[in-house]
């Protein structure tokens, strides 16, 4: 991250200035790297003026101060409406807006058709923690590995860099893939916290322990990985799949009495259930993963 000893002086044009643009520019700059802004918006770009940063009155203006553009729009379709029109032949296009990765593909294509190597990346920060050292931010990139190369130094002042393939698609699939994960931890969070919502337990105080159990369990992401490689989801089990779907009946039967929905938690089991039914009590619950492919 931020290291005030790194070589700088790549200009950088950055398109968007909502919250995390506008940290991204901040840390830039507090850096010494020229940097050309512009937002649809256009009091958010002066905002910046004062700390260095040159002003363009048009994304195309924008686009043509240098060669490296980083943009962080709202969504891809801002990226498209953004840059329609403009020359892009030569330029290094950096996509840090958040998107899928079959948006990613397809906006590749569209950048390598307009002349331009093209990056995607996959932000694993909230802007507060942008250009923050030790904070653990970081970006995930995919696309052009030589463009990467050629802008690691520059790219990682605002936030680590990690680099996961050719494939433009995978920085936003390796993103939203440990986005989703945490999305389904904090739906069990909320399942937790519910049933202790009416008794005389102090949220705070249980809070410490759901998070030492949580981290305790988060380790058996590594078994189920080796066990998806290997393809033997009977390595290293401990509690196997029909041991675990009998317990269901009392994480069930706990919410009824304490009269709290199992709306978060019924999906996941009825899978289990079903890999049970194929006879695979045997196994961890890795094999539900078979299960959610569709098509």
């Amino acid at each position: 991250m931020t290291d005030n000893n790194i070589d700088t002086a790549t200009p950088i044009t950055l398109l968007g200035l909502g919250a995390m643009g506008t940290a991204l520019a901040r840390t830039w700059l507090a850096t010494g790297t020229p940097l050309t802004v512009w937002n649809r918006t256009p009091h958010r770009a002066q905002a910046l003026a004062g700390e260095g940063a040159t002003v363009a009155a048009t994304a195309a203006e924008a686009v043509a101060a240098g060669r490296l553009v980083v943009v962080c729009l709202l969504d891809d379709e801002s990226v498209g409406e953004a840059l329609d029109g403009i020359d892009l032949s030569g330029k290094d296009l950096v996509n840090l807006t958040t998107g899928t990765p079959a948006q990613a593909r397809a906006r590749a294509d569209w950048a390598r058709a307009r002349g331009a190597r093209f990056l995607d990346g996959g932000i694993m920060a909230v802007p507060p923690m942008i250009g923050v050292p030790d904070s653990g931010a970081y970006v995930f990139y995919s696309g052009s590995e030589e463009l990467f190369t050629e802008h690691r130094e520059v790219l990682a002042v605002p936030a680590g860099t990690t680099f996961v393939g050719a494939d433009p698609g995978f920085a936003a699939l390796h993103d939203v893939a440990l986005l989703s994960a945490m999305t389904g931890m904090f739906a069990g969070v909320a399942h937790a916290f519910a049933l202790i919502r009416r008794e005389e337990i102090a949220p705070t105080g249980f809070a410490s322990l759901l998070a030492d159990w949580l981290g305790a369990m988060a380790g058996s992401v590594h078994l189920a990985a080796e066990q998806l490689e290997s393809g033997d989801y009977t390595k290293g089990v401990v509690s196997n799949l029909a041991m675990q779907v009998a317990g269901n009946e009392t994480l069930l039967r706990t919410a009824e009495e304490q009269r709290v929905s199992p709306v978060l938690l019924t999906p996941y089991m009825a899978l289990m259930a079903r890999r049970l039914a194929a006879g695979r009590g045997d196994e961890d619950t890795t094999g539900v993963i078979d299960l959610l492919a569709v098509g």
